[in-house]
């Protein structure tokens, strides 16, 4: 089969692109860098031109309302250019429990995708996925302030990307789920308590202080983004550290 993985040249894409090839397929990986514009539509129609699937990865630059706008210009301009080159499936990467955190305009802005996606034209399927294992250094420097780093208790479900690469790549290759796939990591942690294995493994001296009000993740209320009955990955966090 042939694939297009749009964003095929970032954490997620570049190891889709990799799995898919090395099962037989042929993935060709697009991104600004190899000249191909989701937003303007540059270079997208000849991308996904002939294309059996089409894995979109991309991503808003930023996580603010401005993601909107970029999802609703992306999945418009990638849907018109995947059924123009006949293309018979697309797949996204979306977010376990998206739907259940409104108060995020980054999340939101992800549920519009995957409803602009299930409105389109084409089968189709999303992959749902927690949060990354390789996000946490980001999440720990959001709330940081000199020698300590403020962070809620809602539960987390980590996964590591390699493990989403490979159920993203193994969904493309599959039929078409006109649906969703959760899929999410082996154990459950408050966030609180990641960040404090986190540095610890680091060697990192500073405190995690609990605060319910602390960062993104202190809107969201009970355990709305894991998910137990999901396709459970085999990275457990210690071993991700390792």
């Amino acid at each position: 089969m042939k694939f297009a993985v749009i964003g095929g040249t970032g954490l997620i894409g570049s190891q889709v692109v990799n799995n898919l090839n090395a099962a037989g397929h042929e993935a060709v990986p697009h991104a600004h860098s190899t000249g191909v514009d989701i937003i303007s539509g540059q270079g997208l129609d000849e991308a996904v031109a002939g294309s059996d699937v089409v894995v979109n990865l991309t991503n808003s630059p930023t996580f603010d309302e401005a993601s909107t706008a970029f999802f609703q210009t992306s999945m418009d301009n990638l849907l018109a250019a995947a059924h123009k080159g006949g293309v018979g499936h697309v797949v996204i990467l979306s977010i376990v429990g998206a739907d259940q955190v409104p108060e995020l305009d980054y999340y939101r802005a992800k549920v519009l995708q995957e409803n602009i996606l299930a409105a389109g034209p084409i089968p189709y399927s999303i992959v749902r996925a927690t949060q990354f294992m390789e996000f946490m250094d980001d999440v720990l420097s959001w709330t940081a302030d000199g020698d300590t780093v403020r962070l809620p208790a809602t539960p987390i479900q980590p996964i590591a990307a390699k493990d989403v690469a490979h159920e993203v790549a193994e969904v493309a290759a599959g039929a078409p789920l006109n649906g969703t796939r959760d899929v999410a990591g082996p154990e459950v942690f408050p966030l609180d308590e990641l960040g404090r294995i986190t540095l610890s493994r680091k060697g990192d001296g500073r405190t995690v202080v609990t605060d319910p009000t602390a960062g993104m993740f202190a809107v969201v209320k009970g355990d709305v983004l894991t998910d137990k009955d999901a396709h459970l990955a085999p990275t457990r966090y210690s071993d991700w550290l390792s």
